[in-house]
């Protein structure tokens, strides 16, 4: 079994370190100019994807708080079961995060996407619908960012076909770009 564990850690571990900085330093960069400019980050994604946005959201909203300064406004789209049960269900699961969006995106905005595949119909969805309103969307993705990597504006990619790995991975960057971005926010003059 130690050698399972030695083996797994050892791959998350080589996985992370090829995540090029510059991708998420850009990210960083687009998420505190949304902040400077006032505007909102939407995080939404499936499974263990819907669970790291929420954690995502909580880093966000709660973790970038300073006494006299404006707060980072963030929103999980994953949340809010009985609104998606119910686009789910009257509509179409694929419109699960993308008509959430249509009652709040702005041009500005920002909607990151967590989908392991890179193919999960309602991130796609949410994504054109983001980009058709102004927003920028971003996505955090695994195997080789699937078809969601082609309408993503930005995105990082896991180059990996591991699910679980892959999910490692993807909080890693969520507490990574949090952790720069209070760093960040601290240096503002907002």
């Amino acid at each position: 079994m130690i050698n399972e564990i030695t083996t797994y850690l050892d791959q998350v571990s080589s996985l992370v370190l090829m995540i090029p900085p510059d991708r998420i330093e850009k990210i960083i960069g687009i998420i505190l100019k949304a902040y400077e400019e006032d505007r909102t980050i939407f995080v939404f994604g499936n499974g263990g994807g819907s669970a790291t946005s929420a954690h995502f959201v909580c880093d966000l909203a709660k973790g970038t708080a300073a006494k006299g300064r404006r707060r980072l406004r963030a929103l999980s789209l994953a949340d809010n079961m009985p609104l998606l049960t119910a686009w789910a269900n009257d509509t179409d699961y694929t419109n699960t995060f993308g008509e959430q969006l249509l009652n709040h995106v702005r041009p500005g905005d920002i909607a990151i996407g967590l989908s392991g595949s890179g193919m999960s119909p309602n991130i796609i969805s949410a994504f054109k619908v983001a980009n058709e309103a102004g927003a920028c969307s971003i996505l955090l993705s695994g195997f080789e960012g699937g078809k969601a990597v082609d309408i993503a504006q930005e995105s990082i990619v896991v180059p990996s076909k591991d699910m679980q790995q892959i999910e490692d991975v993807h909080l890693m960057l969520c507490h990574i770009i949090f952790r720069c971005l209070r760093d960040g926010m601290n240096k503002l003059e907002i």
